[in-house]
């Protein structure tokens, strides 16, 4: 028989007086695992992300350097309407 691994996760579930009271300890708690306060029926669940200094930073690709300035917007824009204008203005 093969040795088998069971993963188990731990999901925290407290009530809403009691976050209140130990926030700092459960916003730390989620960084690591599942932190979920109920209050009522309802059930809500902290989510971590990182802070912006830990994103990785995109380089803009071809997509941006195509892109229209608003006013390029405008002035294409301008013309397709003339040309609707015209063309139904017989």
């Amino acid at each position: 028989m093969q040795n088998e691994h069971k993963i188990i996760t731990v999901m925290t579930v407290v009530s809403s007086q009691e976050f209140a009271t130990h926030q700092d300890k459960y916003l730390e708690m989620a960084v690591n695992s599942d932190v979920h306060i109920q209050k009522g029926q309802k059930m809500f669940k902290i989510v971590y992300k990182p802070a912006l200094e830990e994103q990785p930073v995109l380089e803009p690709d071809a997509d941006f350097y195509r892109a229209l300035s608003a006013e390029e917007f405008r002035e294409k824009l301008m013309l397709v309407l003339d040309k609707v204008d015209k063309k139904y203005a017989k």
